[in-house]
């Protein structure tokens, strides 16, 4: 990882940023030898998202959703 100190990060500050989106390499912004921020490309390190299938494998059916509400002899549908 690149360190740069805060007085040269402002100097060059759009040609570091550009630098970093290039490469994706981050870059450490010291002050007085001490790191303050890390400037990182969007999305590094960051694991893509499966949206589709994403709880696949998570649960088990253990039977019915709905069981039987009522005796079907009590339906209007079921004496005709």
């Amino acid at each position: 990882m690149e360190k740069i100190a805060i007085s040269k990060f402002k100097a060059t500050c759009l040609a570091v940023l550009e630098k970093v989106r290039q490469t994706g390499q981050p870059v450490l912004i010291t002050r007085f030898g001490q790191p303050i921020a890390e400037i990182t490309a969007p999305g590094a390190g960051l694991k893509p998202v499966r949206k589709l299938g994403a709880m696949i494998g998570t649960m088990k059916i253990t039977g019915d959703i709905v069981g039987p509400i009522a005796d079907e002899s009590d339906w209007d549908a079921a004496r005709e």
